[in-house]
């Protein structure tokens, strides 16, 4: 991209606010070298950097540069065997220092977010701790090499310090002496070129020995080295120069570090400059709220809402604009002041900062093209030196327009033909821009020739537009119009600022019948603009109405829906703790039931209702009762030996006698009276026929004393079986359709031997170990025939 075009353009601007931004010297020195590309797959890496850097900077904020420095020349120095000063050997640890922290910053974000380019160039990122830590042992924050850099510095610097601890001594005791210190100026010890002295009074020189090292400006007080201390001083040279020297070789030794390792290093400085050259850029796309554009080749621009980067962004009118895909070129025409020049050069302002991979001030969705070339010529560059006027300034433009633009390039021209007679300007105005669009360029083009309009109406790929005006108030808008045509309004604005009447319809006359249609049919399509403006206003509004009010509704439905989540989510906790506690009340009537039953005690019928009272006010109520309910319609009434469900213990049963309003209920090993409504029919009691041959009847002898359990515990095999059959006789006459065997846990000798005589016996159907709450293995439930 030539030079002349960037500066037209002002493109030398954008990187100075870039560079600004940048936070070492090498991120500002790669921010002044930006130049746009015209490689598309180049321009797409830049641009992805820049939003991966925007990304970071957005979610963990600000990228850590601190400490990185320019340490080129240090490197070339070490390298050609100089010696580096501590503060540049200070400078090359911090930055390597600077370079970890900078890596392990990207390493941490790259684990939140994909960030592979940045991640790549981290890696480049060389950790050399040998060079760093041992440059840090030595030398300080200060810049200052410590004692401990060296045994032999730590005993000289020692010995150093104590030298001059005795000669301060030494200084002090005859300073305190009243006969010295009467030839004294001031009773203190300083120091003169590394040495102790004492201000003596210039009358006293020839009573002091020692040696004057200086005195002061009016010549009252000599600075006199004391004979006594002469010697101590001279140690105390020596040193120093010891001192020097040991320093010396320490620096030595560290530039020999840093020397082998300087291309590494070298590699890491050219890392670092790139990484802070792109969060520069990250950092400039925040400040002026710029987007990641979308880009091609194939000439296609999309500018939505776009603003020029050095207006201020609360003055500037944002720019539509496409070009590329239904025209190629736009002829921009309009009155002066109205915007026309600002327009090209947003226009290829953007273009230019996406080719470079910065991100551009316009909405989402913005689309750029990659050109080989962008072309432009813009303002008045008229010169007395050259003694070129305006006219001539343009053609020459124009004509190195013409020689370097090929049909991939973008052609911006402000003003074309304009400068010299009308007539003639606008052919040659006409001949150019159809010469250009002929080669299939991206052309933009401003002018006042009212010419220029119908060719631009009458070419295929060309499009009009212009600056809106505002005639009511006189002033522009600022905004470009596609497809409509300028007006000139010198009539209207002339008869607005108090133009005579009679003078305005006398110009009127003066114009060509065809030119006034022609503002005439501009006027009818600007009506009908403004028109459809408002009403596309009327409609926008509308949607972002409809658009509120479904926001406002998907808002309501999802309060709703966590509303109702923790309403279902405290019902299941409400109700889970309704059970639990339900199942630890029955849980402890059924043990202490049993506990009873294994006492062998007679359980008392008052015992019986307590004990399901409790159990009737363990059932949690999570739902009250609907007045008017039907009831659930029974199949026919309960009798004794139907086996039922008893609702409020939730257990199966057989009812052994049944009464108007309650039931007594065999339970396991239980009996229990129940309200009658509280049952479940569930089946039937089987019906006993009565056999056809038979002719004696028999007789039932044990019918109130009939019971449904037999507890053998205690007893042995062969006296159990005895009693078990006589029992499954007596419950097999008393209709009993189960019975249950107590025969207790035990052994299991006494279970198994009755289980046996129970696979033979004429009324068993079927038989099983009960249930948890039957008294498991130490009862056998038995179903009768």
């Amino acid at each position: 991209m030539e030079g002349k075009i960037l500066a037209t353009l002002e493109f030398h601007k954008i990187k100075e606010r870039l560079a600004a931004r940048a936070a070492t010297s090498l991120g500002k020195a790669k921010a002044e070298e930006l130049a746009p590309s015209s490689d598309l797959e180049e321009v797409k890496k830049r641009l992805q950097a820049t939003d991966e850097a925007a990304a970071i900077d957005r979610l963990k904020g600000t990228a850590p540069f601190g400490g990185i420095r320019d340490v080129r020349s240090s490197l070339r120095r070490a390298e050609l065997g100089g010696v580096l000063n501590p503060a540049e050997l200070l400078d090359i640890a911090n930055t390597i220092q600077g370079g970890r922290r900078l890596r392990r910053f990207l390493e941490l974000a790259a684990e939140d977010h994909p960030i592979p380019l940045l991640t790549d160039l981290a890696e480049l990122i060389s950790d050399d701790r040998r060079t760093e830590e041992r440059i840090l042992q030595c030398i300080d924050e200060a810049a200052y090499v410590v004692d401990s850099a060296s045994p032999e510095l730590s005993r000289i610097r020692s010995e150093l310090r104590t030298g001059e601890s005795r000669v301060r001594e030494r200084l002090d005791q005859m300073i305190r002496t009243s006969s010295v210190q009467k030839m004294l100026q001031e009773n203190l010890v300083t120091i003169r070129g590394d040495r102790y002295v004492i201000p003596v009074k210039a009358e006293y020189r020839s009573h002091f020995g020692g040696i004057v090292h200086d005195q002061s400006a009016s010549g009252a007080t000599m600075y006199i080295e004391p004979e006594a201390v002469v010697q101590m001083n001279n140690r105390l040279r020596e040193l120093r120069m010891k001192e020097e020297r040991e320093v010396e070789k320490i620096l030595m030794m560290l530039t020999a570090l840093v020397a082998e390792d300087a291309d590494a290093l070298g590699a890491n400085l050219s890392v670092l400059a790139e990484l802070d050259f792109i969060f520069a850029k990250a950092l400039l796309a925040r400040e002026m709220k710029g987007t990641l554009p979308m880009m091609n080749d194939r000439g296609f621009l999309k500018i939505k809402k776009g603003r020029h980067p050095l207006l201020a962004q609360d003055a500037v009118v944002p720019l539509e604009l496409e070009l590329g895909n239904h025209y190629s070129a736009i002829i921009v025409t309009g009155p002066n002041t109205g915007g026309k020049t600002v327009s090209l050069k947003t226009v290829g302002m953007l273009s230019l900062m996406a080719m470079s991979g910065l991100f551009v001030p316009a909405e989402d969705g913005s689309q750029l093209c990659v050109f080989d070339g962008i072309y432009a010529d813009i303002g008045d560059e008229q010169s007395i030196e050259q003694n070129l006027s305006t006219f001539s300034s343009h053609m020459t433009n124009t004509i190195s327009i013409l020689r370097g633009m090929t049909p991939k390039s973008l052609v911006l021209l402000d003003e074309v033909g304009a400068g010299t007679d009308p007539a003639e300007g606008s052919a040659l105005a006409i001949s150019i821009l159809d010469y250009i669009h002929s080669m299939g360029c991206r052309l933009m083009a401003t002018t006042h020739y009212s010419e220029l309009k119908a060719y631009a109406y009458d070419t295929k790929g060309v499009i009009n537009a212009s600056m809106e005006f505002d005639i009511n108030t006189l002033s522009p808008t600022y905004r470009l119009l596609i497809g409509v045509p300028g007006r000139s309004n010198a009539f209207a604005i002339a008869e607005r600022l108090g133009l005579p009447k009679r003078i305005i319809e006398h110009a009127r006359g003066q114009v060509a019948e065809e030119d006034q249609r022609v503002e005439s049919m501009i006027a009818t399509l600007e009506e009908n603009r403004l028109s459809a403006e408002a009403e596309r206003i009327s409609a926008e509004s509308m949607r972002r109405e409809v658009e509120d009010v479904k926001r406002k509704l998907e808002e309501d439905r999802r309060r709703f829906e966590e509303d109702r989540g923790k309403l279902l989510v405290k019902a299941e906790q409400d109700a889970a703790a309704a059970v639990a506690k339900a199942k630890r009340e029955a849980d402890e009537v059924i043990s202490e039931l049993r506990k009873l039953a294994m006492e062998g005690a007679r359980v008392k019928e008052h015992e019986l209702i307590d004990a399901r009272r409790r159990l009737d006010e363990a059932v949690p109520e999570l739902a009250p009762k609907r007045a008017g309910a039907p009831a659930a319609k029974k199949v026919r009434p309960i009798e004794a030996g139907d086996e039922v469900m008893v609702a409020s213990f939730g257990q199966k049963g057989t009812v052994v006698d049944i009464g108007a309003e309650e039931a007594t209920v065999q339970l396991g090993i239980l009996k229990m009276k129940v309200p009658v409504k509280d049952l479940e029919l569930l089946k039937s009691a089987p019906v006993k026929q009565k056999p056809v041959q038979a002719t004696s009847s028999i007789k039932r002898t044990r019918d109130e004393n009939a019971r449904m359990e037999l507890d053998l515990r205690g007893k042995n095999i062969e006296e159990s079986i005895i009693e078990v059959d006589r029992f499954l006789d007596e419950s097999f006459l008393a209709s009993f359709p189960q019975v249950y065997l107590i025969h207790g846990k035990g052994t299991g000798a006494l279970r198994t031997g009755v289980q046996d005589y129970l696979r033979r016996h004429r009324h068993v159907k079927s038989f099983r170990i009960g249930a948890y709450n039957e008294g498991g293995t130490g009862v056998t439930v038995v179903e009768l025939n």
